[in-house]
Parts: structure tokens; C-alpha cells; sequence
């Protein structure tokens, strides 16, 4: 497996062996459709993770900062990777191994007490700061009709709809809190019936009902009791009903589009139908 660190740049390289030298690498968990190399390595007795972005990424600078200000109260429950090291500038970050399976494709992943306990930390993230910010949801707008003029497959009436969708909705400020960005079993993981967290390239200040998208496009759709179990453990319910459709829409319009960028043809598929279900909620 050290043919795995053939991905990473030169500089990559180097720090790495600064910092662990004479690692091994024992498994490649890169996710394939995104440039970013995820290793997991051996060194002087003790195992890591090693992050690595590619030229485009983004990601590894949003680690480093939620690793930084906001995991504290996952990391001092042993519930969230410790950083050892990082490098904004090479796109590299270290982090020691967290023992678990992710939830995704286990026989965990129905487990109604697991989604208790994501719920539970998912609290402990949100509940640490809240700034007001008066722009932010013009801000989404933009992003989200950015995608629109960007190639992707959705049908020419739909994208007239969603931009006078968007077009029409107002832009009142918005309580921000820390947010994981990409909450849902994939970056969940099980370890002795305890659930952890992973992989937070997409954290950053955001509505805290944001993180209840994934989950709602996917598991509370496929089981209510999922979401009443998440919900016992999170607390009362933040999706105010206006704001909570103006980022399922914005929500829906990004999967799509980056779907099709990124070639997954089934989250695309997924992207497109969580468009249908947002407008069939819009009244005519």
C-alpha cells in the first residue's frame, strides 16, 4: 500500500516524513470522486489518518479551522479525531486514529439509538456559538443560482422555476452556528455501540438546520422513527418552516449540479428528485 502515497504532491511527502517518519501505510480510504487522498498509516506503534487535498480542494482548510475552534466537545469525549498536525498551505493534515465502522452499509444504520446519539453531538456542535449575519442568505442565493448557469442536467423549465423561485424570497438575517456540513451516516462512525464523527471538510458557520439536510433527503424519508430518535437526542426541532424550504432548495439544486460534475450518477438522481419534492411544496 505505500504505492498510495504516490497521490500525494512532493511537498505532501516531505512533511509527511518529518512528521511520522518511516510510516506505513495500512489502508486507502479515499473517497475516489474527489481529489482527496485519505490514508490510513502506522507509525513507531501507533495509527493515523493522513488527509491530503489536491490542487482544487478546499476542504483541508476547513478541517484545520474546525479542528482549531469548534471539535472540542467532540474530541474531549473521544467521539471525534484528534489533530496532530496540519499545513494550510500544503493541503495536508494528521489526525490519530479513531477506532470504528462507518454507519453507512452496516447493520447499524437502522438503529434508532444511534441516531440519538447523533443528535446529542450534533447538539453539543451547534449549541457553542451563534453570530447573527445579515447577508448570509443572500449569499446562499447566490451560490445556489451560481449553480444553475454552471453545466449540469436539470431541465431547462425547472431552472427557470427555481431562479423565480429564488428570485422571490426575501433575505432576512440569520442565526449562524458551527456546522458539519455534511451530517449523515456516511461520516458517522460505530465503535463498541458509541458513535463518533469524521471527516469535516465541509464544516463552517451555517443555519443550524442546514445539517438536518442530508439526513432528511435520506434516512428520515426512508424512516420517521429515525428522525423522532435523532430528535430526542438534538432537542427541539430548528426548521422554521420558510427558511428550512429555501435551503432545501438551495440544497437540492447543489446536489445535482455537483453530482454531475463529480460523476455520481445516483447522488445526481438523488439531487433531482429532492428538487421535484422541494417544488411540489411551492404554491402556484
Amino acid at each position: 500500500m505505500t504505492s498510495a502515497l504516490g497521490n500525494l504532491t512532493r511537498q505532501q511527502r516531505t512533511l509527511l516524513g518529518r512528521w511520522l517518519p518511516g510510516a506505513s501505510v495500512e489502508a486507502d480510504h479515499s473517497w475516489g470522486l474527489v481529489a482527496t487522498t485519505v490514508l490510513e498509516v502506522t507509525c513507531a506503534g501507533a495509527r493515523f489518518i493522513v488527509k491530503a487535498g489536491g490542487d482544487d480542494d478546499h476542504g483541508i482548510r476547513r478541517e484545520l479551522d474546525a479542528h482549531a475552534n469548534w471539535l472540542r466537545p467532540w474530541t474531549d469525549r473521544n467521539r471525534a479525531p484528534t489533530l496532530v498536525r496540519g499545513d494550510v498551505d500544503a493541503k495536508l493534515l494528521v489526525t490519530r486514529y479513531l477506532p470504528g465502522r462507518l454507519v453507512l452499509g452496516s447493520e447499524h444504520a437502522e438503529g434508532p439509538r444511534l441516531y440519538r446519539q447523533a443528535g446529542e453531538l450534533l447538539a453539543l456542535l451547534h449549541a457553542q456559538l451563534a453570530v447573527t449575519d445579515d447577508d448570509h442568505e443572500r449569499r446562499e442565493n447566490e451560490r445556489a443560482l451560481a449553480w444553475l448557469v454552471r453545466p449540469h442536467r436539470i431541465a431547462p423549465h425547472t431552472v427557470r422555476r427555481l431562479q423565480a423561485e429564488i428570485a422571490s424570497w426575501p433575505t432576512p438575517s440569520a442565526s449562524l452556528v458551527p456546522t458539519h456540513g455534511d451530517w449523515q451516516p456516511r461520516n458517522w462512525l460505530v465503535h463498541d455501540g458509541v458513535v463518533s464523527v469524521i471527516d469535516f471538510g465541509r464544516a463552517a458557520m451555517r443555519q443550524a438546520f442546514t445539517d438536518f439536510g442530508r439526513l432528511a433527503a435520506q434516512d428520515f424519508r426512508r424512516d420517521p422513527t429515525l428522525e423522532a430518535a435523532f430528535l430526542d437526542g438534538y432537542g427541539p426541532d430548528p426548521r422554521e418552516p420558510e427558511a428550512w424550504h429555501r435551503t432545501r432548495v438551495r440544497e437540492a439544486i447543489g446536489t445535482a449540479a455537483w453530482a454531475y460534475r463529480v460523476g455520481d450518477e445516483a447522488f445526481e438522481a438523488q439531487g433531482h428528485r429532492m428538487i421535484a419534492e422541494a417544488l411540489a411544496n411551492v404554491r402556484r
